[in-house]
């Protein structure tokens, strides 16, 4: 378009230098009349452009670079597919095509470049044996916040509370979930620095309410992969045209020195009882991570991803300077007409750890060699009222060893694995609206461990998501 401006300036340039080169006058006077309507009709592109960008709310991203896409009310993947037969809200996305993590819908816009958004979550639990205790809980309340800093950085950050109250009295706590900075390098992918999360899985990026079936998150990605599960670091992600999606990360890793061998959060959740949050976290050793998924095909989703590195943390009062943690995954999700299949395992391994267990000779809770689990699921969009309300009920299997193996110790002193749990879990999601969902579950365990929370229960829920 700039070429015909450039063209004629130069053509009237040399018309006053040469009047005999122009004397068709009346040609030149409508090349110039043509080059006016061009102009005009660009300054009315260019209007309604602006037109339509100050109408879109800022949660969305950065301007030119960001797409808004729906997401399924199943645990949503880390690369964003569409679930269209199931309601949900609407997820802003990255440049990369993906949904941002931990959103859930567009949220509030506060002026042009600053947005918050939130949610929460409710629980009743009721054993059915008379051993166990009936709980209600505010499990969770979340605000998130974005901020648009030009069209290629935002900052983006999450505060959470858990469990209602957050005192030196209470177990509940007030945390910042992510907390990272943004950068578009391209259109199609970008770097984050901060508090990020570890894009394993199917839930621990996109653990909303909304976003998963039944009233609790899944064991397998709590217990093994400990969601939601945050580093601080450095990634990049990006997109191809054939439907891959990739992210790659260095920065903290869990430290192994935080090991308590007489409490029971380490048999509960390995990496859970030892993962640091970036509070004040130990960063001799770091940590990396790598995760890709491909969506070539609508509704399929393949992916998986490694994460990796020493934990011992430069600890001297214990041998574990040569420790190493390796967690891969590997996950699957279709979604054909009204039914959302998935499908995931994970395996995690702790090497070098024999002298650090021999320290802990007497202790419940010695640290695993190796830990593992998977499940698989289904729903089926059965109800639909409306283009709002929707039923769906579900169906999961799940199977996890928080301590499959420990290390070879002198004869005598060896740890035996821990036996294999399954968990059964039949329940249904009801969407008033994409916003806000009620859940029941039944679960079956095959083993009761009351500590653990393992025991059959009943389990009414309520979540909201903005």
């Amino acid at each position: 378009m700039q070429r015909k401006p450039l063209a004629l300036a130069i053509l009237l340039s040399c018309a006053g230098l040469a009047p005999a080169a122009h004397a068709d006058d009346a040609k030149l006077k409508a090349e110039v009349e043509a080059l006016r309507a061009e102009v005009a009709e660009l300054r009315g592109i260019v209007q309604q452009m602006q037109a339509q960008r100050a109408q879109t709310p800022a949660s969305t991203a950065p301007a030119a670079a960001t797409a808004v896409a729906s997401s399924a009310p199943s645990a949503a993947v880390s690369a964003g597919a569409p679930a269209a037969s199931i309601a949900a809200p609407q997820a802003p996305t990255t440049t990369a095509g993906q949904p941002l993590p931990g959103t859930g819908s567009s949220g509030l816009a506060l002026g042009a470049n600053t947005s918050l958004w939130g949610y929460g979550q409710i629980g009743y639990n009721r054993p059915t044996n008379s051993a166990g205790d009936t709980r209600a809980d505010l499990s969770r309340a979340v605000i998130g916040f974005n901020h648009v800093f030009d069209e290629a950085t935002r900052v983006y950050g999450e505060i959470e509370w858990e469990h209602a109250i957050a005192s030196s009295s209470d177990q509940g706590e007030t945390e910042v979930e992510q907390l990272y900075v943004e950068h578009t390098l391209a259109p199609n992918y970008g770097v984050r620095v901060g508090l990020v999360l570890v894009p394993l899985g199917l839930l621990n990026e996109h653990h909303e309410p909304g976003y998963f079936y039944g009233v609790e998150r899944n064991f397998v990605e709590t217990a093994i992969i400990p969601s939601t599960w945050r580093e601080g670091g450095v990634a990049m992600y990006g997109n191809t045209e054939s439907g891959f999606n990739w992210n790659v990360g260095i920065g903290t890793g869990p430290n192994l020195g935080a090991w308590d061998p007489a409490a029971d959060e380490g048999r509960a959740s390995p990496l859970g009882s030892i993962h640091q949050e970036l509070q004040l976290a130990k960063a001799r050793d770091l940590s990396m991570y790598a995760a890709a998924n491909w969506q070539g095909l609508p509704g399929l989703q393949l992916g998986g991803g490694v994460f990796t590195g020493k934990i011992g943390q430069g600890d001297a009062a214990l041998p574990v300077n040569r420790s190493r943690l390796v967690l891969g995954e590997a996950h699957l999700r279709w979604q054909p007409g009204p039914f959302d299949i998935s499908a995931l395992y994970t395996r995690g391994t702790i090497s070098n750890t024999q002298d650090l267990n021999l320290q802990f000779l007497g202790q419940p809770t010695p640290v695993p060699k190796s830990f593992w689990g998977g499940y698989v699921q289904g729903a089926w969009r059965a109800l639909e009222w409306g283009s709002n309300s929707s039923l769906a009920p579900f169906l999961r299997y799940e199977m996890f060893n928080t301590g499959a193996a420990y290390a070879a110790q002198p004869q005598g002193l060896g740890t035996p694995a821990l036996p294999t749990q399954r968990v059964w879990t039949l329940g249904a999601n009801y969407y008033l609206n994409p916003s806000v969902v009620f859940k029941i579950d039944y679960q079956k365990f095959r083993y009761e461990d009351l500590v653990l929370g393992y025991g059959n229960r009943f389990d009414l829920g309520l979540g909201y998501q903005f």
